[in-house]
């Protein structure tokens, strides 16, 4: 199962220096190269095959995912299957793989869009990766002080019909009291490139502050959840992209307004992505979507 396991040692390093946290805290995202071994990849994605092929999707869960405004509250949101995924390990699709009798019309593991939201908890390779020295001393040189991990995925981004990922910030989902405490960690499985789908950045508009924010409904209402506020228009000459290399990660202030293109290349672009909160004198929105509970209150990163 690859050259990775839950007991492999990392080596201990500070991948980031001063002017890496400064330029961090500016422009509200960073590129790291190497943060994890091309074996170490190679392990992770092979695990993630394994788990494709003992999925065992139910017919009411067979949801397409979407960051659309209006599809999110269609089909992600008001889906039971997705706001209770947070302690759990589920499957949310794409667009367009499955028939009208609910069966898929392309290889199962080519229709994924993503598995969500506790493989780090649960699933000993991406607990390893997540929990590793490497990923505690860059977070530790970013002043972080009481760090929890709120949720992971693995975000596959199919060749040809990997889809798009409309301009939003991290907070609209994950919100704190006060703003700036959240961070993603998104480590590339393989090359992320402009052909494949990279994440583009618009450089300092963590500074902004939020317009939009997802939250619960009260319980008994439907749906779920709604959207408090709307996403700003960006004028797409604002965004950078940031393409990186296989093992590279990419920091992101929770924020910072990315996106990415469509994959329209014969390319996967595989990604393990985890979000990490600041809890020292940090309120956790009781609206969010996500959830810690009985079963996973949110780990300490450092233990």
């Amino acid at each position: 199962m690859g050259e990775l396991s839950s007991q492999t040692v990392f080596i201990s390093m500070n991948v980031l220096t001063d002017q890496d946290v400064q330029k961090y805290r500016d422009e509200g995202y960073l590129v790291l190269e190497g943060l994890l071994s091309p074996e170490e990849c190679d392990a992770l994605r092979e695990r993630m095959s394994e788990i494709i092929e003992q999925m065992d999707v139910p017919e009411h869960c067979r949801i397409q995912f979407s960051t659309d405004h209006d599809e999110q509250l269609k089909k992600q949101g008001s889906a039971d299957y997705f706001i209770t995924s947070g302690d759990q390990i589920r499957f949310f699709f794409e667009k367009g793989v499955f028939d009208d009798k609910g069966e898929f019309i392309v290889p199962k593991e080519h229709s994924l869009n993503k598995i969500g939201h506790a493989l780090h908890a649960y699933e000993p390779l991406f607990k390893a990766v997540t929990h590793s020295p490497k990923v505690q001393n860059l977070v530790k040189k970013l002043g972080l002080i009481y760090p929890v991990i709120l949720q992971s995925m693995y975000i596959f981004k199919q060749p040809g019909i990997g889809g798009e990922v409309t301009p939003h910030q991290d907070a609209t989902f994950l919100h704190t009291q006060p703003l700036g405490r959240v961070m993603g960690v998104w480590i590339a499985l393989e090359d992320a490139t402009l052909e494949n789908g990279c994440l583009w950045f618009i450089p300092g508009s963590h500074h902004d502050g939020i317009t939009r924010r997802m939250v619960r409904t009260p319980k008994g209402t439907f749906p779920l959840t709604d959207f408090i506020g709307r996403e700003k228009t960006h004028d797409d000459k604002l965004f950078v992209p940031a393409p990186v290399k296989k093992g590279g990660a990419v920091l992101i202030h929770g924020e910072v307004v990315h996106r990415s293109a469509a994959n329209t290349s014969d390319a996967s672009r595989h990604v393990y992505t985890f979000h990490i909160m600041e809890s020292q004198n940090t309120v956790w929105s009781p609206e969010n979507w996500l959830q810690p509970t009985e079963e996973l209150p949110f780990p300490s990163l450092y233990t």
